[in-house]
């Protein structure tokens, strides 16, 4: 396996879900982490956990919106173990007040009885693309420098179903996922002769803090729109954090995905494959 002693890896997002299974595995592994996240007492207390395990991680508050902030963070990265090797950019996320009530135009909201399309909500709708979008930009821009510096590493980016299809009710989330697959291809033509690979993983439905509580019941079950899900998903389940893990240490790995750019690898189970007809 990719020996990633030592390794610096920067990771936004770090706090998550997914993310943070990913970080554990890094830090567990002896490389260097450090914990982008907008919550600082999220990522303090994660990296502090995994300090008192004997692992190399700093926690650091950052909006990945921010210019300012990412320098910031990449001086203090720097100061303690010089430029990244590798950048996971998980950061992202839906804004409620980005969502429609339905899957379909209905005349109600038109009157503005019902909160459609023609109604949505304009500056959650451009924050939701800034948090996405730019939110992998940004990282990548700044911290892909160093990077580039070394001659050798990666940028892992987040992408979506949504990146394929776009989902109901999310509009700016669809075109925000559908421009972070396109990014990381023309990201990895521009920084192939820098020896910086580019990928991206595309994650199914796993289960977080958010999405629980619309896709499953109190008791343990699928919700309606939860089973909507898993009848489109052939392994018929959520998958779980620890199953990125395995998608992302091959993308990153100098040996094995030597010659692996410009991909996006769905860890799905099967819901691209399957039309639910």
């Amino acid at each position: 396996m990719f020996d990633l002693k030592d390794k610096v890896i920067v990771v936004t997002g770090a706090a998550g879900t997914l993310c943070s299974a990913i970080v554990e595995d890094f830090a567990k592994n002896g490389a260097r982490v450090a914990l982008l996240g907008r919550t600082r007492s999220k990522v303090v207390a994660l990296s502090e956990k995994l300090n008192n395990e004997g692992c190399c991680t700093l926690g650091i508050c950052a909006d990945v919106t921010s210019e300012l902030d990412l320098k910031e963070a990449l001086a203090i990265i720097k100061e303690n173990w010089g430029d990244p090797d590798i950048l996971i950019n998980g950061a992202g996320g839906k804004d409620h007040r980005a969502l429609t009530e339905g899957v379909e135009f209905t005349p109600e909201e038109l009157s503005g009885d019902a909160n459609g399309f023609f109604g949505i909500h304009s500056e959650a709708f451009d924050a939701e693309l800034a948090m996405n979008i730019q939110g992998t930009v940004l990282p990548s821009k700044i911290f892909g420098a160093g990077i580039a510096r070394k001659g050798k590493g990666s940028i892992i980016n987040f992408a979506s179903m949504n990146s394929y299809r776009p989902l109901s009710r999310a509009p700016a989330y669809a075109i925000a996922k559908a421009g972070i697959l396109n990014f990381t291809q023309w990201l990895a033509a521009y920084l192939a002769p820098a020896g910086v690979r580019v990928n991206a993983v595309a994650p199914g439905f796993f289960i977080n803090e958010r999405s629980r509580k619309l896709l499953m019941t109190d008791d343990g079950g699928f919700s309606e729109r939860g089973q909507q899900v898993v009848s489109h998903t052939p392994m018929k389940r959520f998958g779980e954090a620890a199953e990125m893990v395995g998608a992302v240490r091959y993308l990153i790995d100098d040996q094995q995905a030597a010659f692996v750019t410009g991909i996006c690898l769905p860890v799905d189970g099967g819901f691209l494959s399957c039309s639910g007809l």
